[in-house]
């Protein structure tokens, strides 16, 4: 009986010790929630692209810095790592957010309006927070300043990592997740553990969104080259048309999705977004190149569609006199979230949020390149409401008119400070 009343007196001990450190976690949040607006304004107005997110790093590195942080720049171009040990030995949790921006003109009516052009692969552009990586930087820079000031909680080492690139390098350079983990970012202390989130305008605000194992796909960048021969417009039958030949390529593409992927299990795209070929009305012209990409959620569909890519292709432009070439390049792996990670985290969010606003989702065809990390060490992604309040069809992300609601955000901190916090005192 004796053993019974301690073990009893201890489950209540430890529940009061968690209820209190809730408290404490979501006050401190709630303290800076007007800072982490602030930040996400200013990271809005001047944002910055891909591999090029200087002045954004230094912001990040001087905000770490200022917590006594100890802090690390220039990792992957422009990524920053803070590392706070906390009061007691133990694991080592790893919190990530993606720093860039997009090459996409605002349309919102805004006192904090992105204003900044640049050029992009030759053409001008504004650049523009069109994904929600402003608000993913100033929730990680709250979660930073919640968690030095409760070091006392934290049995082991939380690694902040703030990521350029997430987008995708410029043609030519390397960057991301990748080039990351390629330069030790999990290493010195060893990661055990990875969480990520982003938020969504399409989730309402206090709502988040998990899956366990394949919630992201993996996503590959294609470009296939077509040669024909140049002929006058007016006599096709003269030379060999590659945008005839690109047409029947894109049609052949899509079977593969609609008549040999087995869509019951797992879903599968195959887009086309851009062609390029000619320069006049009435020349048939010699080349035309088409770049697209793939997005998977199934290992063995993936190497089938890649498998079929590679004999359909050529074997299309030889049936219709031409000759044509595909080359696939890995942008992401899948976001596959550790079940048992998944599992054991769970809770924790079900804590912060309440059990009735942490839904259980469906996969998405979109890709994220935290996946890589995930590749390396057990990782847990989820997502974060932002649904304008004021909105019944909010704009989709990465386009000019992508907007989030600020009011989301807290719940960001909370969880991310409360997940590091419970994983390193499991």
């Amino acid at each position: 009986m004796r053993r019974i009343i301690f073990s009893l007196l201890g489950l209540f001990s430890f529940t009061l010790t968690a209820q209190e450190i809730d408290s404490e976690i979501n006050t401190s949040a709630e303290e800076i929630e007007e800072q982490v607006i602030e930040w996400r304004r200013d990271f809005h107005q001047y944002p910055e692209l891909s591999n090029r997110e200087t002045e954004t790093a230094k912001k990040i590195a001087a905000h770490l810095q200022s917590l006594g942080i100890e802090t690390t720049t220039g990792i992957a171009k422009t990524g920053v790592v803070g590392i706070l040990k906390g009061d007691n030995e133990g694991k080592t949790v790893a919190l990530r957010a993606d720093i860039d921006a997009l090459p996409v003109t605002e349309r919102n009516d805004l006192p904090f309006k992105s204003e900044v052009r640049t050029e992009f692969l030759g053409s001008e552009t504004g650049v523009m927070h069109a994904c929600g990586h402003d608000t993913h930087i100033a929730i990680m820079m709250g979660v930073a300043e919640v968690l030095s000031k409760n070091k006392d909680k934290i049995n082991g080492t939380v690694k902040f990592i703030f990521q350029p690139a997430e987008e995708g390098p410029p043609p030519g350079e390397e960057g991301g997740a990748s080039l990351m983990i390629k330069e030790g970012v999990l290493k010195n202390p060893d990661v055990d553990a990875i969480f990520g989130l982003h938020i969504n305008s399409e989730t309402p605000v206090e709502t988040i969104r998990y899956k366990p194992e394949g919630t992201m796909a993996a996503v590959e960048r294609f470009v296939i080259n077509v040669k024909g021969k140049q002929t006058h417009g007016s006599a096709p039958w003269s030379g060999t048309d590659p945008i005839l030949i690109s047409a029947k390529i894109i049609d052949g593409l899509q079977t593969i999705i609609s008549r040999e992927s087995k869509l019951v299990d797992a879903a599968a795209v195959i887009t086309v977004g851009k062609i390029t070929s000619g320069v006049r009305f009435n020349i048939i012209p010699e080349t035309a190149e088409m770049i697209g990409t793939i997005r998977t959620l199934d290992p063995d569909m993936k190497k089938l569609i890649l498998k079929r890519m590679n004999e359909m292709v050529p074997a299309i432009a030889k049936a219709y006199g031409g000759e044509a070439t595909v080359e696939i390049q890995n942008n992401t792996a899948i976001t596959y979230n550790d079940p048992e990670l998944t599992s054991k985290m769970l809770p924790t969010l079900q804590a912060v949020a309440g059990e009735e606003n942490v839904v259980l989702a469906k996969a998405t065809t979109g890709g994220e390149d935290f996946s890589f990390f995930q590749e390396e060490v057990p990782g847990f992604y989820y997502f974060l409401g932002g649904k304008p309040l004021d909105s019944t069809e909010p704009a989709p992300h990465h386009t000019p008119d992508f907007y989030i609601d600020e009011s989301g955000m807290l719940l960001g901190v909370k969880t991310m400070s409360q997940l590091a916090i419970d994983y390193l005192n499991q």
